[in-house]
């Protein structure tokens, strides 16, 4: 255990964020290609701008979209929908560029199950060479690591507040918005909350000192108490003012957020961005299986904390390295937990979508607030356990 004492800090940012923004128009041209065609392969990038939005990439699939309905329909759902003097970025106004072509054939042929020249095996590849990360440490009921399983929350709260017609900070609240906690560790476990960042778009009619009083109030309600002291700071707008945000403000773009996507810096990323693509590429598929077995090995007991990394080359059904790090706090040798996920788990990109169930339309609910953090979806659940128990004791 680490015995030492720091202070660790993790971000977290809203669904009106510019980039989540992006994430979550390419997410929802995912959901509507797989709703209709389940083989669908879509690799969506999205950009937003001021007024504009421009889709590009390459989706190859059966289903026939209105892809302006589509961009339309997420930006309201967001809340961009206002129509004040100083608003540019509105679901019903904003001019769409669609640049989407096909995917390549040559990319095509090493990710399907099919023989082709030069290709050592008829199974269905990776869709790209790259290295996955999957984490899970015992420090929240999620087993996320708490500094961004705490950002996420008040963002959370901070959404269902602005969504919420009936609480009077709704009429101020605009969706831009971003948090940041920073946790002091006491022989590796969370002992306080040396300080919070909360920035929120808001309206010209509001104080500062109102939105101040809010953000402290929400920050309270929705983190351990216990964790609060007398020292505690909190930075609730710093800058003074957030009128102009979103798109206005700051240009967004798919998979700019990868690290509050997933662990806040406390776990390993490859690299690879999620949102936009299907899961035969395995920069989404495979940091979402590796995920899946990191926790639970956590919650059979086998670590307090645990990293895994997978890589892959590109056409090959096969993981070229599978690697087990319990940063010391293994209950048995990394190498046994690495033979037991081995007898459990399949790593093979085909076999990953079918364990998980991946060719749904469940993308769009990823995108905000972790890709590991909501209970219900599949790489979420802890259905491994047992068998992992049993794995170890062979």
């Amino acid at each position: 255990m680490n015995s030492r004492e720091y202070i660790f800090s993790s971000e977290s940012v809203g669904s009106g964020h510019p980039d989540k923004v992006a994430d979550f128009i390419s997410d929802s041209i995912l959901d509507a290609c797989l709703a209709l065609d389940p083989k669908s392969r879509v690799a969506c990038e999205t950009l937003v701008k001021d007024n504009h939005v421009v889709l590009a990439g390459e989706i190859t699939t059966t289903a026939k979209l209105d892809y302006e309905a589509i961009v339309r329909a997420a930006i309201r759902q967001i809340g961009y929908v206002s129509e004040r003097d100083d608003d540019v970025f509105i679901a019903d106004k904003v001019k769409i560029v669609n640049l989407i072509g096909q995917q390549s054939p040559d990319i095509s042929q090493g990710v399907s199950a099919t023989a082709a020249e030069g290709k050592s095996t008829a199974e269905q590849g990776a869709g790209d060479q790259g290295i996955m990360f999957g984490y899970a440490n015992n420090e929240t009921p999620e087993l996320m690591p708490a500094p961004i399983m705490f950002a996420h929350k008040i963002l959370q709260a901070l959404e269902a507040v602005r969504k919420d017609p009936e609480n009077p900070a709704s009429r101020w609240l605009r969706p831009d918005c971003k948090s940041q906690v920073a946790l002091r560790y006491r022989n590796g476990k969370p002992a306080e909350i040396v300080n919070v960042v909360l920035s929120t778009q808001h309206t010209e009619s509001v104080s500062h000192e109102e939105i101040f009083a809010f953000g402290k109030k929400l920050i309270q309600s929705v983190l351990p108490s216990e964790l609060f002291t007398a020292g505690t700071r909190y930075f609730i707008n710093p800058t003074g003012k957030f009128v102009i945000g979103g798109p206005h403000g700051d240009c967004g773009l798919t998979g700019r957020k990868i690290i509050v996507d997933s662990y806040g810096g406390a776990g390993c990323h490859g690299g690879g961005a999620f949102s936009g693509k299907d899961p035969s590429k395995v920069d989404r598929s495979a940091a979402y299986m590796c995920r899946w077995v990191a926790k639970n090995i956590v919650a059979a007991g086998l670590a307090d904390r645990v990293e895994l990394q997978v890589a892959y080359a590109i056409g090959e059904p096969e993981p070229t390295s599978v690697l087990v790090n319990t940063k010391g706090t293994g209950k048995i040798a990394d190498e046994a937990i690495e033979a037991a996920i081995k007898k459990v788990f399949s790593f093979k990109p085909a076999d990953i979508v079918s364990q998980l169930d991946l060719l749904r339309p469940i993308y769009a609910h990823t995108t905000n607030y972790g890709h590991f953090t909501k209970p219900d979806l599949p790489w979420e659940q802890l259905n491994r356990v047992e068998a992992l128990k049993a794995a170890v004791s062979e």
